[in-house]
């Protein structure tokens, strides 16, 4: 396969997300509460910008396609985007929880199940056929689930809560295939600030606080352009020509990653329970991603 600037953009996003925690870990004495509410606002002021400096047509192309469609479609329209947002928002709030509160190795533990979860929610929710191989990953998925839980069911529990939410607002953005994926982001995260900002207290936020404090504007601003934003955009560029079963793939260098930082940066340890639980893991997703003959 020859490798092109799409291929590299693909690497480049999962690359940077993998380094995701660092930065992460830098807030650990702040609300989870309090960085979503800044990486939320200053996500959305940057998506703002970018839209307002170069892609203004993208938007009234994205306007005029959604006044144009059926009534119905743009009833799945808005559906479809404002479950995504709130699912998004969910999987912010508890992945930045988890992070901080829980453990790395629980984070990347949720991502690496993600796309065998997803297969699964989209199987049950869409329909969608699964091979035998994709059946057995399922089950050797489950079995690895299943050795976690007896070891600490709260890092499981909370594993699998993240893992889920993300699975779920990616089954949600199936339905918006042909509409500018940025422009929705934005619309989503614009009514997840309406949400928040009345929610705040309830968050443990503080936004008058939060902007006289340095270093959490610095390192939020970090979260939002470095780690949201700039690796959003490659990610996009990629799926405009790479098929998404190829970027799936370097999905995985995202976890990865993240497993190694628990390990090697943040000294995480693990039992021998949990190491072959990662085994089997690894081991489902080989096999799932092995090209078997097709169900049916």
């Amino acid at each position: 396969m020859k490798l092109s600037r799409h291929h590299l953009a693909a690497f480049a996003a999962f690359f940077i997300w993998g380094f995701f925690p660092i930065p992460l870990r830098w807030l650990a004495g702040y609300a989870s509460g309090q960085i979503l509410f800044f990486r939320v606002l200053l996500s959305l002021l940057l998506l703002l910008l970018i839209h307002g400096l170069g892609r203004r047509e993208a938007v009234r192309q994205t306007r005029a396609q959604w006044q144009a469609a059926t009534a119905s479609e743009r009833r799945a329209v808005l559906f479809s985007t404002l479950v995504g947002g709130a699912l998004l928002t969910s999987n912010w709030l508890l992945f930045i929880y988890v992070i901080n509160e829980v453990s790395v190795q629980a984070g990347s533990f949720a991502y690496l199940i993600c796309p065998i979860l997803t297969a699964l929610l989209g199987f049950v929710v869409l329909r969608e056929k699964l091979r035998r191989n994709q059946w057995l990953a399922i089950g050797l998925a489950a079995a690895s689930c299943g050795l976690l839980g007896s070891g600490e069911f709260r890092t499981l529990g909370m594993s699998l809560v993240v893992a889920t939410t993300y699975a779920a607002y990616l089954i949600s953005q199936r339905r918006l295939q042909g509409y500018d994926r940025l422009v929705l982001l934005t619309v989503q995260l614009a009514l997840s600030a309406l949400v928040i900002l009345p929610l705040a207290p309830l968050l443990g936020a503080q936004p008058v606080a939060g902007f006289q404090d340095g270093h959490l504007l610095l390192v939020a601003l970090l979260l939002s352009t470095v780690f949201t934003i700039i690796p959003l955009f490659l990610n996009l560029y990629a799926l405009n020509v790479l098929p998404s079963g190829t970027v799936g793939i370097f999905m995985y260098l995202n976890p990865l990653l993240s497993f190694l930082l628990a390990f090697l940066y943040f000294g995480e340890q693990a039992t021998g329970l949990q190491l072959a639980a990662y085994g089997i893991i690894f081991l489902s997703i080989g096999l799932y991603n092995w090209r078997g003959r097709a169900v049916g």
